[in-house]
């Protein structure tokens, strides 16, 4: 049996097959770069498998079941998400309190969400450079940092924060957070108000990790509004993968402190 927890990296899911591919593709990067370590993918909706199937086939394991000497006991629950809202505090959670209830057999611990990090503005600016931009470029630019949007206050804060740090860290002229849904102001309307500051280059970093619905808006809101740049979403890049191995050391690490937020029954 494998002493080391199996990374189970839970993903929304979506209608857009763009969107399984490529959580499929950072999930292989990861692999990459911890050979050995098991990690698996569920999906909270539209994606095969779910997180309360993949769970029971894990615990089936643990007791012996079809795939015999791949054991598993222990679980980190990585959320693939960037901000801590609804999905990160309620709805995960949840899930996981149900299926620890019902399979004993495994400890499963949530490990935090991705954002904020220095890796995730390193992932914008590789996506920024392989549109043509770089941090230091002659050209002055602004960048509207575009996520998928929450109702949530804490997400939304937490954006405005990562916008204002990239702005200094980075020396952008301006970065403005904007939203696909559920707060303001949208893709385009950012755009625009750069444009009215007098901004000479306007380039959209989607803050998001996979295509579909809402990254598709924020295109549509760059292209509207005549962005000069749109980045590629954050996908499989190599700083996306070394966050996600971050993120599962951390939760590992607490659990050998014995640390007693497990969900384990």
């Amino acid at each position: 049996m494998d002493p080391r927890p199996t990374l189970l990296v839970i993903a929304h899911g979506s209608r857009d097959p763009r969107h399984a591919a490529t959580v499929s593709a950072l999930c292989a990067r990861v692999r990459a770069l911890r050979p050995g370590l098991r990690v698996e993918v569920g999906y909270l909706d539209f994606n095969a498998p779910r997180v309360p199937r993949l769970l029971e086939r894990l615990s089936a394991e643990a007791a012996g079941g079809p795939a015999g000497g791949r054991g598993v006991r222990e679980v980190v629950a990585l959320p693939l998400l960037l901000t801590r809202a609804f999905h990160a505090k309620s709805d995960i959670p949840a899930v996981l309190r149900e299926a620890a209830g019902r399979l004993p057999l495994l400890s499963i611990r949530q490990a935090a969400v991705l954002g904020p990090s220095p890796l995730l503005t390193a992932a914008l600016e590789r996506r920024l450079a392989q549109a043509g931009v770089r941090p230091g470029d002659p050209r002055p630019t602004g960048v509207v940092l575009a996520s998928a949007g929450s109702s949530d206050p804490e997400a939304g804060a937490v954006l405005a924060e990562t916008a204002r740090e990239w702005r200094r860290t980075a020396g952008w002229c301006a970065v403005r957070p904007a939203f696909a849904s559920a707060s303001l102001p949208r893709t385009a309307d950012a755009v625009r108000e750069l444009r009215a500051e007098g901004v000479e280059r306007v380039a959209v970093a989607p803050y998001v990790i996979a295509p579909g619905f809402l990254p598709d808006r924020i295109a549509a809101g760059a292209r509207e509004a005549g962005a000069d740049v749109l980045a590629p979403v954050l996908g499989d890049a190599p700083e996306m993968a070394r966050l996600l191995l971050r993120r599962y050391d951390d939760a590992a690490a607490d659990r050998a402190r014995g640390d007693r937020t497990a969900l384990s029954a």
